[in-house]
Parts: structure tokens; sequence; C-alpha cells
């Protein structure tokens, strides 16, 4: 973000906190909470305001805005200030609460299983509740984007193994084609940190930009990444599908082998973490890390072992 929009972010967020005061009546500081092209988030007291990225449809975001406010999504996912936008540079920005994170200094404490079961209460909600003109979720996009970086990064000896896991996927998983499953109302880029303790105690999932219908599997990739990577504890996941299990969750079955569900978003996800890696290390010139090279090895031994594709996941 730009020197000169930051500064006018806050104030937005300054403003929103404070809609009947002409200056900031609390004494407390505006923060960053993040900064990266697909989004920049800033925070005063309660208020968090977030400038998505350039190029946002606006029409896709009031679509996802719509099903993040409605009531049967009360308690999954954490609700928007307002139907509505503003804009900032050319772009849209919308305010919503703030929440305590995840804890990263206590990993024992993650919440595995509060995450598994919002999953499952998001994969469960009508088709009913579902706004006309709700998109695909973005995550075969966002893999697909991630690959385009680690091209544009130029050549790099790790390159090749995630190249060839990359090409092994079937065209949906590279976001080539349609996916096979659009029925369910999907997050689309789950992970730890878009997770927040709300006021009441409560976890909520946050940040819509990638909602929308499609294989609610891609959902439990990442974890299933981890955990096939060796990142993730066996004990961790065994929670973690557990609980969505127990809650009801559709994208694997109730008592029977995951992975069939799982294998292709998986390896996606991986490609996906291992481009981004490659192209972070090039661009910051230094080695890859110890996780990062795990992953990327990952990739290598699923390049050598295409993944079982049957019925419409072979499109």
């Amino acid at each position: 973000m730009t020197a000169e929009v930051l500064p006018a972010l806050s104030a937005k967020v300054r403003a929103a906190a404070h809609p009947a005061a002409e200056v900031c009546v609390c004494g407390t500081d505006t923060s960053v909470l993040a900064d990266r092209p697909d989004g920049t988030v800033v925070r005063h007291g309660g208020t968090v305001a977030k400038a998505h990225a350039v190029g946002t449809d606006p029409t896709e975001l009031a679509t996802r805005l719509a099903v993040a406010a409605h009531p049967a999504l009360d308690g999954i996912l954490l609700p928007p200030h307002g139907p509505g936008t503003t804009e900032l540079d050319g772009r849209p920005v919308t305010f919503w609460s703030y929440g305590t994170p995840v804890d990263r200094d206590d990993p024992d404490a993650a919440p595995w299983e509060e995450a598994a079961t919002l999953l499952a209460r998001l994969h469960l909600t009508p088709d009913s509740v579902l706004p006309p003109g709700l998109p695909p979720m973005r995550g075969p996009a966002k893999a697909a984007r991630a690959v385009a970086r680690l091209r544009a990064a130029g050549p790099h000896p790790a390159a090749t193994p995630v190249l060839r896991a990359w090409a092994v996927l079937p065209a949906w998983a590279r976001d080539e084609a349609p996916m096979p499953d659009l029925g369910t109302l999907c997050h689309g880029d789950l992970h730890l940190g878009q997770l927040v303790r709300s006021g009441s105690g409560d976890w909520l999932l946050i940040d819509i930009d990638d909602l929308g219908r499609g294989d609610p599997a891609w959902d439990l990739a990442r974890p299933a990444a981890w955990f096939a990577c060796g990142l993730l504890a066996p004990d961790e996941w065994t929670r973690f599908l557990t609980a969505y299990r127990k809650a009801g969750g559709t994208a694997v079955p109730a008592d029977s082998d995951p992975w069939p569900a799982l294998d292709v978003p998986a390896r996606a996800l991986s490609v996906q973490t291992a481009a981004q890696a490659i192209a972070k290390s090039v661009a910051a010139g230094r080695p890859l890390d110890e996780v990062e090279t795990s992953v990327i090895d990952a990739c290598d031994r699923m390049a050598a072992h295409p993944p079982e594709l049957a019925g419409d996941y072979a499109t």
C-alpha cells in the first residue's frame, strides 16, 4: 500500500469507530494488522477496516458481504458493519469488528476442533440462504496465481518438482476448467489465521474474499496437506478431522477413507504453498528454510505419483 493511502485508510477506520465524533475520543492508536497485495487491514479500537485488492469485483464482493451478514451465518462468519462499501484509491473498503486472532506463540492451543466445526456448519448452509450470483470460491484461482508468481520469479532449481506436481493435477484444480462441485458454500482459503475470537468468546471465520460455491474438500486441504507433508502432527489432524465429521461436515465420508476426496485439493495447496515459498525466497534473496523445503520435497513425491482421478474429478 502506498504511503498516501495508508493514512487515508487509518482516517476511515477512526471515523467508523467514532461516527458521532469529529475527533478520536478513545485515545488509542491505529495499527496495521496486514499489508499485502490482496488486502490491507488496519484497526482502531474495536473497529477494523479492510482495503480489498485492486481489481476486486464490486458486485461479487457485495454478494459475499450479503452472505456474511445473513442471520443463518450468525456464529459462523464474522458479520460486516453494514452491507455496503466505501472506496479508497480505487479499492473497496469494508468495516468489521475486531476479534482476537489465534496465538501463534501457543501452537498447543490452536483451535483445530473449533475451526473444523465452523467449516462443517458453513458447508451445511442451505442453498436457499445463498444470494443469486454468488461466484465460485476462489481456491483454485489462488493456487494458479501462486504458480504464476513462481514462474515470474525466474529460474530456480526447486521450481521443477513444483511445476511437475502442478501439471498432473486436473484442470479444475488449476483453475483451467469449472469446478465439478458447485453445490456447497465454501470459505476458499481456510487456515488458522482466518479465525478470530469474538467478544463473546466464540471463534468465528473471517475473510470472505474467496468465499463462494465449490468443493468443500478444498477447505480441509491446507491442514490435510500439512499433515501429509509432516508439518501437522497426526493427533492434531485427527482432532480436526474427527470434529469436522462429528459436526456433520459433507466434504469427506463420515466413516471411511477421507483421502479420495482430499487428495487433489491437498496436492493443489501443497503446490500453492511451495510456489509462494520459492517466490518469496527469490524476492528476499534468501535460501529456502527447512519447512519450505519439506513442502517442495512433498511436491517432488506427488509428481512421481499422479492422483487417481475418477468420474467428474478427472475433468
